[in-house]
């Protein structure tokens, strides 16, 4: 038997020789009619499940509660201690992306009664800040016992999110 090197173009096995031609191959698998099915199961699909499971009014007004708490801690951190971070928040987040496959944002879009995750935000901040002047201010707010309600809000919170089903 002679080398594969050694072999001419024309003395290589039809199969190889001809890789351009109209014959179809054993395992070709047609596409057209996969191409038709795709977005008949794409509606299906869609229709069959909800993107985030059906939630009950207890569990409605706890998201509400942490995102506020949440932003509580955020908004205190970011205007008496200098911190931008918004840790909280993104910790708040993953927790609810993991846990319940749903975003904060979705939370403030569709939990909210501004139903708009902006005004929800800027409403947030609003009240913040007049906790804040309540407090009387920054320095006032540090020697009170302000950032260790907000933060044992947020940590109740969290807690009730990691408890449930």
């Amino acid at each position: 038997m002679r080398h594969p090197a050694d072999l001419h173009h024309n003395d290589r096995p039809a199969a190889r020789r001809n890789l351009h031609s109209r014959r179809t191959p054993a395992s070709f698998v047609p596409l057209r009619p996969l191409r038709m099915a795709l977005p008949l199961l794409a509606v299906f699909a869609a229709g069959s499940a909800p993107a985030t499971p059906p939630l009950d009014e207890t569990t409605r007004q706890l998201l509400v509660e942490a995102v506020e708490a949440a932003a509580a801690v955020d908004f205190y951190h970011a205007r008496c201690r200098g911190d931008q971070s918004g840790r909280r928040m993104e910790n708040l987040n993953k927790l609810l992306v993991s846990k319940l496959r749903i975003t904060v944002l979705s939370v403030q879009d569709d939990l909210f009664p501004e139903r708009s995750y902006r005004r929800t935000q800027q409403r947030l901040e609003d009240d913040f800040v007049a906790l804040l002047l309540n407090a009387g201010g920054c320095a006032s707010a540090k020697d009170s016992d302000l950032p260790d309600s907000l933060r044992d809000r947020y940590d109740a919170r969290i807690e009730a999110i990691h408890a449930l089903p």
